[in-house]
């Protein structure tokens, strides 16, 4: 999650876990890669450390970078290291202008490149998998503009979920924790802001990570 000016981190706190709840169940600059066999498992893999952060942060996730755009990376990076290690010997992600980079914010993942837009609508909805995200802009007015970022996980049967951080906490509060939901109930029982729906103009879409593309 990224703020402009301001980082606007209780607000999604308060908003989206009306309807996600934490529970302990449950894509450089380098070219694009043609997809392999082994896209599936690097896929499954950021889902299982997203899903791992929702019982006990692992201590290789470093609390300041414990927010949204964070649990991306982390996630990203453990399946590279775990599964294509010598491609983290050159940085993962791409800045807004397009340089490789190792850290990028809710903002950059999305508009630098490391992660390309599949749509707003059903037939992006149909084609999410693992791995990818969701991702919703908010402006407040003022400059005052927040980003978020959620990972789907989409089971062969069944319904998709998506798992977040909400954020970094205010000074003196604790570290709200990583939760998950299903994806159903997020686009029908949140506030308008946070749903993944045409009708949200600050829901950006569905975006993949380019090198899954």
């Amino acid at each position: 999650m990224r703020s402009a000016v301001v980082a606007r981190v209780v607000v999604v706190v308060v908003v989206v876990t009306a309807v996600v709840t934490s529970s302990s169940a449950a894509l450089a600059s380098a070219p694009m890669a043609v997809a392999g066999p082994g896209d599936d498992a690097l896929r499954s893999i950021v889902a299982e450390v997203a899903s791992a952060q929702i019982t006990k942060p692992d201590p290789a996730w470093e609390p300041a970078q414990r927010d949204c755009a964070g649990l991306v990376r982390f996630a990203y990076r453990s399946a590279f290291k775990r599964l294509r290690p010598a491609r983290l010997q050159r940085p993962l992600f791409v800045d807004l202008v397009g340089r490789a980079v190792d850290f990028a914010d809710a903002e950059t993942l999305v508009q630098g490149g490391s992660f390309v837009s599949l749509g707003r609508g059903a037939d992006a909805r149909r084609r999410l998998r693992t791995g990818d995200l969701l991702a919703f802009r908010q402006d407040r007015g003022d400059d005052d503009v927040v980003w978020h970022l959620m990972v789907a996980v989409v089971p062969p049967s069944g319904d998709a979920s998506v798992i977040y951080h909400p954020g970094l906490p205010a000074p003196g509060e604790r570290d709200p924790g990583v939760r998950h939901g299903s994806l159903r109930s997020l686009s029908v029982d949140a506030p308008l802001a946070w749903r993944p729906d045409l009708d949200n103009p600050g829901f950006l879409g569905f975006f993949r990570f380019a090198e899954l593309h």
